[in-house]
């Protein structure tokens, strides 16, 4: 198991779009992945799981995963949510 904190910078949260993008990313890897937020475990890969984790700007969020791509996953998964998922901040 390896995990990272990261901090959700996205103007909304991770709303539709980003949650969506990042559980495409998360669904890359044959690692289990998940995401540590509010006292919830979060299954990455289920962009209905991320929606309801209701993660908003300015969220401290864990990604943790475990498997043989562990480490990858988690260093390009707390890239995304660090650079934005694609979204400017504002």
């Amino acid at each position: 198991m390896y995990q990272q904190e990261a901090t959700v910078i996205n103007k909304s949260g991770l709303h539709a779009r980003p949650a969506a993008e990042f559980a495409r990313a998360a669904s890359l890897f044959r690692s289990s992945v998940y995401l540590l937020y509010d006292g919830k475990t979060i299954n990455a890969k289920s962009i209905i799981n991320v929606l309801a984790g209701g993660i908003s700007k300015g969220a401290r969020v864990t990604v943790r995963a475990e498997g043989p791509d562990e480490v990858v996953a988690v260093a390009t998964l707390t890239a995304m949510i660090e650079s934005g998922i694609g979204e400017t901040e504002n």
